[in-house]
């Protein structure tokens, strides 16, 4: 190539260095990573497309990191939009990936995790209700199965249909299509009570407990994903050893499959031409009645841990103080 250290040139964009490892330890090459994001490219975009994006880089010698801003050396083609965030305190420009270039162009960057939000920039209602299902700390992926079912069972109960998805990494999503948008306020309440519900169906398998010590060898049942909430995206590679992919799947392989099985070596022979993702969304259905109003009842989960969290080291401090006298 007429550079040093390019490799290929694909859609204007400079490919470098591909024969490296993506990160130490990855049991990948930096091509593998490319390749892989290129071939999936028409599948990833339409959930990237319009989303203010973070990503998790990796560079040679350092551990995977987060990139929320768009960083100042990023071609000017890369479109982005600006917000404030709250816990940082400042305004973060985030990209857009809206195109095959801007994937590559990632992908160069060693962008492996792309995380986009759940609405659209811009968007102030939800078309869908999310849960996040994350298993404990060396817990079987049979676990998090048995929850995923759990769930199936109160979405049935109340007239809805998910899509599952694994995570890459341990846990599953599960998305529920709606036929109508709703407030995210109201979006996030629904979650809630379907996440109590299905919890209550197995207490012993799963929970809706915010604090992780108060989950013991149980599912957490996430249900703070909606609105601006990131989620990694289906087909979006996991910074991991092998480079798993958070891959579609349907109920009924549900039982019989591994997050391992799906990498980017594996997952497109695994896609050939389909889009699994796509075609196995259920038809939207309406909000079921009263599920936003019993939402609503339910305390919001980062809230009521913070207050907890405060109950805590109150009651700590008087008792070291009680031993003390």
């Amino acid at each position: 190539m007429s550079r040093r250290g390019v490799d290929d040139v694909r859609d204007g964009v400079e490919l470098t260095n591909l024969d490296q490892p993506v990160f130490d330890g990855a049991e990948a090459t930096k091509r593998d990573l490319v390749d892989y994001l290129d071939a999936v490219a028409g599948r990833i975009l339409p959930g990237l497309a319009g989303r203010p994006l973070s990503v998790i880089r990796a560079r040679p010698g350092a551990a995977p990191f987060m990139q929320k801003n768009l960083p100042k050396h990023a071609p000017d083609w890369i479109a982005s939009t600006a917000s404030w965030a709250e816990t940082s305190q400042r305004e973060v420009r985030y990209a857009l990936c809206d195109d095959r270039r801007t994937l590559l162009w990632f992908a160069n960057q060693r962008a492996i995790e792309y995380h986009p939000t759940l609405i659209p920039d811009g968007a102030t209602r939800s078309t869908e209700l999310i849960l996040d299902l994350d298993p404990p700390e060396d817990g079987p992926f049979s676990q998090v199965v048995a929850a995923a079912h759990l769930v199936r069972e109160a979405l049935a109960a109340a007239g809805l249909q998910a899509a599952v998805k694994t995570s890459g990494a341990k846990g599953l999503h599960l998305f529920v299509p709606l036929d109508e948008p709703v407030e995210i306020v109201d979006a996030f309440a629904a979650t809630r009570a379907l996440a109590a519900r299905a919890a209550a169906l197995g207490p012993d398998v799963a929970t809706t407990a915010f604090i992780r010590a108060d989950r013991g060898e149980r599912v957490f049942l996430d249900p703070t994903r909606a609105g601006g909430a990131t989620l990694v995206a289906a087909y979006s590679p996991r910074a991991r050893p092998g480079l798993p992919v958070s891959f579609p799947v349907s109920w009924d392989e549900l039982d019989t499959v591994a997050p391992g099985d799906f990498t980017v070596r594996t997952a497109p022979e695994r896609l050939g031409d389909a889009d699994p993702w796509r075609e196995r969304m259920p038809e939207p259905r309406p909000m079921p009645g009263g599920l936003v109003e019993e939402g609503h009842t339910i305390p919001v989960p980062r809230v009521q841990a913070m207050h907890e969290g405060k109950r805590r080291k109150r009651a700590a401090a008087k008792a070291e103080k009680d031993a003390g006298a």
